[in-house]
């Protein structure tokens, strides 16, 4: 296994390919052992995907949780494991600051930070305490050779600003994050102008509503890295929803011909 010193060289490179690379989310370890045996070159935690497990809506675990599920996840693949950490769990700079240095203990080689208060009566922080927040993480990440994404969540809350969330994104460059990140943006016009806006690699969520473009289509303009969120998870209850409706509503298997046969779960898990 390589160390966590390894791990975060690697996944810094990865960003520095002029080819855009994939990064699905886990959210347990079966899932996580799942995705390594496919071929990709990383992966990542979700918040959502981790809480849904646990019965909980996304923003309800708690930091000592999200980062033992993390170092679990880490511990399951020998890829490098980028982890959604939330807020940092914590208003203060110095809060951000032990979230980076506990994910560095359990093994990640890089995580996000974003700028939601999880607070509906203002969702976003204001921008000199979101940069300050970005800076600090940033200040932790560097030494450790940690890849610190910073996250503009104006879109997932209802503010769908372009011209905030670009400023933004340009404060967190300056902070120090080395990755940019704006989810919920739904057009490549959008992206574009992200793009043009700022010189850090930017990290596209794919798969939500409404999106009017490929995977090809992001490689044209040059993105990086694409993420998926918790929308393998959302897929996997999904699943398991048409699975238990079928059985129940018409007496029928038929899902049983889509399951993963026992015997490949069984050789990858038996790794």
């Amino acid at each position: 296994m390589m160390s966590q010193a390894q791990k975060a060289a690697a996944f810094a490179d990865l960003h520095r390919r002029s080819e855009l690379f994939l990064l699905p989310n886990a959210w347990d370890v079966g899932s996580a052992k799942l995705l390594s045996s496919l071929g990709f070159s990383a992966i990542a935690t979700t918040s959502a995907g981790l809480a849904f497990s646990y019965g909980r809506k996304d923003g309800q675990m708690s930091r000592e949780e999200t980062l033992a599920n993390a170092g679990s996840i880490v511990s399951a693949s020998e890829l490098p494991v980028s982890a959604d950490l939330e807020n940092g769990f914590g208003d203060s700079p110095e809060a951000c600051q032990s979230t980076i240095r506990d994910a560095v203990g359990v093994g990640l080689a890089g995580g996000s930070i974003e700028d939601a208060t999880g607070r509906p009566d203002q969702p976003i922080y204001e921008i000199g305490l979101a940069t300050e927040r970005v800076r600090a993480a940033a200040e932790t990440a560097r030494a450790a050779g940690f890849v610190l994404t910073a996250r503009a969540e104006n879109f997932l809350h209802g503010i769908p600003d372009l011209d905030d969330t670009i400023r933004r994104l340009q404060a967190f460059q300056e902070a120090g994050a080395e990755v940019l990140y704006a989810p919920g943006l739904s057009r490549l016009d959008q992206i574009k102008s992200v793009l043009g806006s700022v010189d850090r690699p930017v990290n596209i969520l794919a798969t939500l509503a409404g999106q009017e473009f490929s995977i090809p289509d992001l490689a044209g303009l040059g993105i990086r890295r694409v993420s998926v969120g918790g929308s393998f998870a959302r897929a996997a209850f999904g699943a398991l929803k048409r699975a238990a409706l079928e059985l129940r509503d018409e007496g029928r298997f038929g899902f049983a011909k889509d399951a993963m046969p026992y015997s490949e779960l069984a050789a990858i898990f038996g790794k």
